[in-house]
């Protein structure tokens, strides 16, 4: 048997770990699963890792209010180092680009233990564009042991940058996999929650905004757009899940204070964030994960970015990239508002996967 380290600290990262550590569960003669919750979101990791029906053998307690990445990576891989100490780990888990990951992947490579990257291979080659993700994914790459590219464009990424072609491997995107685990009665629980917050579903989009680089100016620009289309588009309700940031927070709050249509929400869980992706007209956002997910309803997406690593969706038609410009938001949004919702619904294959990710990387890890 062998102890395989998980180490996550956001909600995508969850969601995007759970269905792997779920399959490695189902052999238990095989692995020892560790799960170890750095908490760079606290409230939101914890929340969804309870919707999988998991919880982490380590909580880390990592962020402080208004710290800096220095601070942050310090604290995490201190915390991380006491863990590795303590246990046995013959591989570590991570997925994606947060500062998790890089601490994860540099602990693990500072105790010679194998680093196994879900989700690699991802590239915008603008180190600011998202910052710091693009270049802490740069990083992990160098020091991964195993690569599970999403895609074959990705797959091409790593090739480009010389990484050892033996240790990648294009296994889909593991978020699909997750959106299968999403129960009928589940969805019904989320319907009847927007219900009861009289939340109309009907005329709906749905706006997520958080990444850093999108914080001040542009941020600004992002919520003037969207008060012009909210008032130009009075009978669609606008419903935006407000980031705890404290720098995305009291902006939004304060700009839309006063719009009827307008409906602030705390952070959703994983499956109210997915009815309503689903139910959604347009979806504005500057969230990776939404990009992957919302070709699976076939909602498009205008993405709140200059840049993205996610340029299969850009390919085949599923999102556009507007970023925080004031003139190319209105115009896209109004596009798609301007016609009816099954006109807009997108008729293609979502290029991100197949709902079998998952299975595969447990196959790759068994024979590793």
């Amino acid at each position: 048997m062998k102890n395989i380290a998980f180490i996550f600290g956001t909600r995508p990262e969850v969601i995007k770990l759970a269905p792997v550590i779920l399959e490695l569960k189902k052999y238990p003669e095989r692995y020892n699963v560790i799960i170890i919750n750095t908490e760079q979101q606290k409230e939101l990791s914890n929340q969804t890792l309870g919707y999988f029906g998991l919880k982490s053998g380590y909580n880390l307690d990592s962020m402080r209010d208004n710290q800096s990445l220095n601070e942050v990576q310090s604290r995490i891989m201190n915390a991380l180092d006491e863990v590795y100490k303590q246990e046995k780990i013959d591989a570590t888990v991570v997925q994606g680009d947060t500062m998790t990951v890089l601490c994860g992947a540099l602990t693990s490579f500072y105790h010679k233990i194998p680093v196994l990257h879900v989700e690699a291979g991802l590239r915008s080659y603008d180190k600011f564009e998202p910052f710091p993700e693009e270049g802490i994914r740069q990083m992990v790459s160098r020091i991964a042991d195993i690569n599970f590219a999403p895609t074959n464009a990705n797959r091409e990424a790593l090739l480009k940058e010389n990484i050892n072609p033996s240790t990648i491997h294009v296994v889909g995107n593991t978020v699909i996999d997750a959106l299968s685990c999403l129960s009928d009665r589940v969805l019904e629980e989320s319907k009847q929650f927007f219900a009861d917050k009289n939340i109309n579903t009907e005329k709906l989009v749905l706006i997520t905004v958080h990444r850093r680089e999108n914080h001040g100016e542009r941020l600004d620009t992002i919520i003037r757009a969207i008060s012009y289309i909210a008032k130009r588009y009075s009978d669609f309700t606008f419903v935006i899940p407000v980031h705890p940031n404290p720098n995305v927070k009291s902006k939004i709050e304060t700009a839309f204070a006063d719009y009827s249509n307008v409906k602030l929400l705390p952070p959703l869980d994983y499956p109210k964030l997915v009815y309503l992706m689903k139910h959604a007209h347009l979806i504005l956002s500057d969230s990776g994960g939404i990009q992957e997910e919302a070709p699976a309803f076939g909602c498009p997406v205008m993405v709140l970015r200059y840049e993205t690593e996610r340029k299969e969706g850009i390919e085949a038609g599923v999102s556009v990239l507007v970023g925080a410009d004031y003139d190319k938001i209105i115009s896209e949004s109004a596009e798609v508002l301007s016609r009816s919702n099954e006109e807009t619904r997108l008729k293609v294959k979502n290029p991100y996967g197949d709902g079998l990710s998952s299975v595969r990387i447990e196959k790759i890890i068994g024979n590793l």
